[in-house]
């Protein structure tokens, strides 16, 4: 059962990936059944899906199809790669135990070049069962904006969110200072 997985890419990734150049160097950690990595791919950008889960890289491998050979098995925390353009974030910061929080705003960092971004949807909430773990807007900020700004955010309409976070899934980036 995989209640975060949206079966196609949303529609306000979409949105926002019709305004970029391109190409970037992008990395997908979580990647689950890989929907994203196919658009990323599909606009021509190098693209890394990691996922440690190998039900996940394997339904990864059917929706990806040609552009399979951009899926990796690893562990984000141990990732060796040169730094990305764009970290994308689904349904992944809030899979991870509260423990290990300050090891992905840690890690998040040193994978995002400076000027870089950090995109993608969060779940904001405070709510102490899990998962998914929600995290307070408060919690967000104090993970990243030592490293990132925070450049544009908006709330996903609760019918546009996946139902696990339905009316409490915002849409952020953030910018890696330089």
């Amino acid at each position: 059962m995989t209640p975060w997985d949206a079966g196609g890419v949303p529609a306000q990734l979409a949105a926002w990936l019709q305004g970029r150049k391109g190409p970037s160097r992008v990395l997908v950690p979580g990647c689950g059944s890989g929907y994203e990595v196919l658009q990323f791919a599909a606009r021509g950008d190098d693209v890394l899906a990691i996922d440690f889960s190998d039900a996940a890289l394997e339904a990864a491998r059917r929706v990806l199809g040609k552009h399979a050979a951009a899926l990796r098995k690893a562990d984000f925390f141990s990732l060796e790669a040169p730094a990305f353009d764009l970290v994308y974030e689904r349904a992944f910061l809030c899979a991870l135990p509260r423990r290990l929080w300050p090891d992905w705003g840690r890690r998040v960092a040193e994978l995002v070049r400076p000027g870089g971004e950090l995109a993608g949807f969060f779940y904001l909430d405070d709510n102490e069962r899990g998962p998914p773990f929600g995290i307070p807007r408060e919690g967000l900020h104090e993970l990243l904006t030592g490293n990132f700004t925070l450049v544009e955010e908006q709330a996903i309409p609760p019918d546009q969110s996946l139902s696990v976070f339905k009316g409490r899934e915002v849409w952020q980036v953030w910018r890696r200072r330089l």
